[in-house]
């Protein structure tokens, strides 16, 4: 058997700590050092027993670790994304790959051309839930999927705002949150081709949106919605809804994602299909309905195994910089629909 994969923490915040907590239950990999300038990465990795650095580019070069989770502020995802695959090391890369197309496309370039894989933590599509789903909609149980309904309402509270990056431009719902549906939706229902949107900071008066209400033609014909805010007393959302992460309390009868097609629907993530009994049924006839069974899984630990075998050069990321950049593409799409009021096409990103 192997010996444990040495993997070194860049950012010791929320996410890097979740990282690090399911680190501490896997046999094929350990962490090995934590990287961070903040007051309190130290004694966090004192807390670990983990070798302490405030400069990741020098944790790279004496600890030298077999790969890293980059979970720093996202204006500096992709600089130490590349500083890492100059030194040779895999890289785990939390969500958004980036904040501008044109760094995304640097880093798959220089991923490309150094041979070093970037998996980034659109850690959703490791879900088992949304592994069922994906099979569901490529089987055609529905047919041909004709629209998409996505609902990301709920309430983050005022104290949540005290950080003042929370209340600035780029720190809105659509990069922090709505970036993961947007994600799940690629992933689910094919590419997007066009959208339009309108945004507003009505309720709290930020420079960012509090809500947003956006228009998807997908690839395959497709239509759909996205309505999202971060301000209502509402119970719809993966947050909510899936019981992915316990710090949320459980809304488990409603769903967050509605996918119909010509044949069956789909709730997720109850995974509930509807269907008739017979084809050519229409609305006069009963619909059936079944629940779909799936193995459940944590979706980080998941990721993190996932990336294991990505860095030992077994697999090929399920979710490479290509793929996530071609998300923040979508979102950049929504940003220039809604400021200019016109349909607009995400600039896709292409594999060098």
């Amino acid at each position: 058997m192997s010996e444990p994969l040495r993997i070194a923490l860049i950012g010791a915040g929320i996410m890097g700590r979740q990282h690090c907590q399911h680190l501490e239950g896997l046999a094929e990999a350990r962490l090995c050092a934590v990287a961070d300038p903040g007051p309190q990465a130290a004694a966090f990795a004192v807390e670990c027993g983990m070798p302490y650095f405030a400069d990741h580019r020098r944790m790279l070069a004496e600890a030298r670790p077999q790969a890293a989770i980059v979970a720093n502020p996202n204006n500096l995802h992709v600089s130490a994304a590349l500083d890492c695959i100059a030194a040779g090391v895999p890289v785990l890369l939390e969500k958004p790959v980036g904040v501008h197309l044109d760094e995304v496309r640097e880093l798959v370039a220089a991923s490309a051309h150094a041979g070093v894989p970037v998996l980034v933590g659109h850690h959703r599509r490791h879900n088992p839930l949304i592994a069922r789903a994906r099979e569901l909609v490529r089987s055609g149980s529905l047919g041909r999927l004709t629209t998409v309904t996505a609902l990301w309402q709920l309430q983050k509270p005022d104290s949540y705002f005290d950080i003042p990056w929370r209340r600035e431009p780029g720190a809105g719902m659509l990069l922090t949150n709505l970036i993961h549906d947007l994600d799940l939706l690629r992933h689910l229902c094919g590419e997007v081709s066009e959208v339009q949107a309108v945004t507003s900071n009505g309720v709290r008066g930020f420079a960012n949106e509090d809500s947003a209400a956006v228009l998807l033609r997908f690839a395959n014909g497709a239509l759909g919605t996205l309505t999202g805010s971060d301000a209502v007393a509402a119970p719809w959302s993966w947050e909510l809804d899936s019981g992915e992460n316990p710090v949320y309390p459980r809304q488990a009868d409603q769903p967050c994602y509605l996918l119909a097609g010509t044949r069956g629907a789909l709730s997720i993530p109850q995974l509930r299909r509807w269907h008739y009994a017979e084809p050519g049924a229409g609305w006069h006839q009963p619909l059936l309905q079944s629940l779909e069974s799936f193995q459940p899984g944590e979706a980080l630990r998941l990721q993190l195994q996932h990336f294991v075998k990505v860095a030992r050069g077994e697999v090929a990321p399920l979710v490479d910089a290509v793929d996530a950049g071609n998300t923040l593409a979508l979102i950049e799409a929504i940003r220039e629909a809604a400021e200019t009021g016109r349909a607009c096409s995400p600039h896709v990103i292409s594999a060098p």
